[in-house]
């Protein structure tokens, strides 16, 4: 049924694997062109060469035998020697002394500082040098508030004398819960530093500390300040028998002017002694003007200690006066709405003639006691004498409103002044018109316009520098030229001439 049958091979091709095709080519660069190029060094050949020696030999001196060198040094020998006398009779290098550094004429700009967190934000409202002269603080707030402050500002710290600074991120931020309008180190500790926000608290800070800085605070209460606090300023304890004990004053647009002392022990600060500024004290004029209550307290805007007698102080008022106070009066009593567990005075014992706007600034000379300066919104700024009641001068530079006003701490006739038009001016009283020797745009750029200068610190130990704060936030430092630091032993006498009024006069 079933056979064995051989049949031929059946072949078909692939449907999935295709035939390979080579192909080869080839490419050739074009031909190489090769250059060969020598070069030879320049040849050097030393050659020495030696002075022959005449020390056997002798040089001897001119011989005049003609007697005309004598008889020309008997001619002009009376003539030299009676300009010698003159020349010791002289006074004409009376005020010249020796500067060996070598002499700059120029103010130049050697650091430019700023927060990025808060440029553009907030303003500089103060600064202040520590006591070594090394670190520089700026208290970042604005002055344009219309209701109670929210905004969430910091005091911050550089120290120009780092390697490693970071002029656009500071050193330390400590950070505040309301606007910090005003802030100074301690004069002899340099880690302690104070400060006064917008919603009348005054801090004390610790910078050594390494977690919480906040050393202590006044809080919110009867004993505190209900208006934001314009300045605080660190006072010798006179009270003590310590020299490093020191107060701290506050002062506020409620009018008071709060005296803190430090307990030892717990490093908290107590009111000590207030005083209070009213209505009652204005001159007649502004009195008249506000048309209220006789205790009705007027704002505080800034105050100045005296250099040699710690208990005479001048302050300065939102209407325009000026006032020369002290710690000890005995004024009239703080009104019956006025709460507070120390009885608040008037220290009012003088009144000077008023600026027409608010007072921004009061300082008093480091050199003579009875000087100081003001600047205010009626766009002036006046010298003043302890002893009379009108001013000695008053300047208007006319670049708009005037913030700050600060006394040089090398030159007893130096000054310097900031304004609304972002320029920094220097006054030397030996001047003999009342004109800036100096002009210098410091501020920043706000839009198409210059940002305002609103405050300006002389160096205390470094006499060469001054810082700048502006309402853009930038904070500059500015080396000032050895011509305009350098004092003289006539400025104190260009200042005194000024300031000391006698019977005479």
């Amino acid at each position: 049924m079933f056979a064995d049958f051989s049949l031929e091979s059946v072949t078909f091709k692939s449907n999935w694997k295709k035939e390979r095709s080579l192909a080869s080519s080839g490419c050739q660069t074009t031909d190489l062109v090769l250059e060969e190029v020598g070069c030879q060094s320049v040849k050097y050949k030393n050659a020495k060469t030696q002075t022959e020696d005449d020390s056997d030999k002798f040089a001897g001196f001119a011989q005049d035998r003609s007697g005309r060198l004598v008889e020309f040094l008997q001619q002009v020998e009376p003539i030299v020697r009676k300009q010698l006398e003159m020349n010791i009779k002289s006074h004409a290098f009376d005020d010249y002394e020796v500067t060996w550094d070598e002499g700059s004429s120029t103010m130049s700009a050697v650091h430019k500082l700023t927060n990025a967190a808060h440029e553009g934000q907030f303003q500089i409202t103060s600064l202040s040098w520590n006591s070594t002269g090394a670190v520089i603080a700026a208290s970042y707030g604005r002055f344009d508030h219309d209701d109670w402050c929210t905004h969430k500002t910091s005091l911050c710290t550089w120290n120009l004398e780092r390697r490693n600074l970071n002029e656009n991120k500071p050193d330390t931020t400590l950070e505040v819960s309301s606007c910090l309008m005003c802030t100074t180190f301690h004069p002899t500790n340099p880690a302690l530093i104070a400060g006064g926000t917008y919603n009348g608290v005054v801090i004390v800070w610790d910078l050594s500390r390494e977690d919480d800085m906040v050393l202590t605070s006044s809080g919110l209460g009867d004993d505190s300040h209900r208006e934001p606090v314009s300045k605080v300023t660190w006072v010798p304890d006179t009270s003590s028998a310590k020299k490093n004990k020191y107060l701290l004053v506050s002062v506020s647009s409620d009018g008071k002017m709060l005296v803190w002392k430090m307990d030892r022990k717990t490093k908290q600060i107590e009111l000590h002694d207030g005083f209070i500024l009213m209505n009652m004290n204005l001159p007649r004029q502004l009195g008249k003007a506000r048309n209220m209550r006789r205790d009705k307290e007027v704002g505080v805007t800034c105050i100045s200690y005296n250099a040699e007698n710690k208990d005479s102080f001048v302050i300065g008022s939102e209407p325009g006066a000026v006032f020369k106070c002290s710690m000890s009066a005995q004024g009239e009593l703080a009104g019956s709405n006025v709460i507070s567990s120390v009885q608040l005075k008037s220290p009012v014992t003088f009144t000077y003639a008023h600026h027409y706007g608010p007072v921004y600034s009061a300082e008093f000379s480091p050199f003579h006691r009875n000087a100081f300066l003001t600047c205010s919104m009626d766009q002036t700024l006046r010298l003043y004498s302890m002893l009379q009641k009108q001013p000695i001068m008053t300047i208007e530079p006319g670049e708009g409103v005037i913030y700050s006003v600060k006394w040089s701490f090398s030159r007893p006739s130096l000054f310097a002044a900031t304004t609304d038009t972002g320029l920094l001016l220097l006054y030397d009283l030996n001047q003999t018109q009342p004109v800036p020797v100096y002009k210098l745009e410091a501020g920043g750029q706000t839009g198409n316009t210059k940002a305002s200068i609103l405050t300006c610190q002389f160096n205390p130990h470094q006499h060469n520098l001054i810082a700048t704060g502006d309402s853009a936030g930038c904070i500059q430092v500015f080396r000032i030229s050895d011509s305009l630091k350098t004092s003289s032993s006539r400025d104190l006498e260009v200042l005194s001439d000024l300031v000391d009024i006698t019977s005479d006069n």
